[in-house]
């Protein structure tokens, strides 16, 4: 007859143990586990996305346009607004700043260079000998800007000419077939600077460590020709249609770093400064000011 162990029985002369349902649950449990190890590799690796997005490569800026998307750091972006400002200023068209930001480029990488080939200095790479200016003028970005479109509007027809021709024409190159190479970008960072892409142009940016808000007003007359007057840590200015409200707000975003600039609203668009992806755009605010305000806001000013 047959008999019953603790733990098992006996069918056939075989025992049956509980070896079967535990070895179940050992599957189950080996699954969890595999699950929560899985969820928490997704999980490293968002937050280590999310980390690249805010530290790697150091603070950006992102113009977009015409389909296509550059960027450059805060720096180069700020001289291609005084250049595009200045152009918007001067009333010359918008081929007049994509000819200057594609020269800019190619001659100093957008930087205020203090050498070059012989005494070439500064943006464009202009020479006192040459009649541009003193040292000291040719290193002011806003005196440089305008000695170059004093001498470009010079050039007949230079509107429709090719690039290469028209840096011939006004710098004088060895190799003005090089300028064309950076065209698409000074297309880019003009059209969004100068208001023909509303929201184009955006800046991840390092948090502020103080604020100038009367430096921003008076580059702001100097540059675009607009007067404003700040209060507090606000400036708010009174733009004459939509493109010329774009064009203060892109300008400002594109000089945020170097004045300590939280945040730009145009209309019910803000540009809101952050190190994440979410600094190159502008996001839809709710209670903003009509079209064609912008208000722009700064960090505390820094303490002594």
């Amino acid at each position: 007859m047959p008999t019953t162990r603790r733990g098992g029985s006996r069918r056939g002369g075989v025992v049956l143990s509980e070896q079967r349902p535990r070895s179940r649950r050992r599957r189950a449990l080996t699954r969890i586990v595999l699950a929560l190890f899985a969820l928490s590799i997704v999980v490293a690796g968002y937050l280590g996305y999310q980390g690249v997005l805010r530290n790697f490569g150091g603070p950006r800026c992102q113009a977009t346009a015409l389909g296509n998307s550059v960027d450059f750091d805060p720096s180069q972006t700020g001289y291609a607004a005084t250049i595009t400002g200045l152009a918007v200023k001067r009333g010359l068209p918008p081929r007049a700043a994509t000819i200057a930001i594609a020269t800019a480029i190619q001659e100093s990488k957008l930087r205020n260079l203090r050498y070059g080939d012989r005494d070439s200095l500064g943006l464009f790479q202009q020479r006192p000998s040459q009649g541009w200016g003193t040292e000291q003028q040719i290193l002011d970005p806003v005196h440089a800007t305008n000695a170059f479109y004093d001498a470009l509007v010079k050039v007949k027809g230079y509107e429709q000419m090719e690039i290469t021709k028209v840096a011939q024409e006004v710098q004088k190159s060895g190799y003005p077939e090089a300028y064309a190479d950076h065209e698409k970008e000074g297309r880019i960072l003009a059209s969004t600077i100068s208001g023909h892409s509303p929201g184009g142009l955006g800046c991840r940016l390092d948090d502020a460590k103080g604020s100038d808000p009367k430096a921003l007003a008076t580059s702001l007359k100097t540059e675009l020709g607009v007067a404003a007057t700040p209060r507090g840590r606000t400036l708010t200015v009174k733009a004459g249609s939509d493109l010329q409200a774009w064009n203060i707000g892109a300008w400002s975003v594109a000089k945020a770093n170097q004045h300590g600039v939280t945040a730009v609203r145009v209309g019910d668009h803000q540009w809101t400064r952050t190190r994440d992806k979410d600094g190159w755009t502008w996001k839809k605010v709710s209670g903003a000011a009509a079209g064609r305000t912008v208000t722009i806001t700064f960090a505390p000013a820094a303490q002594s």
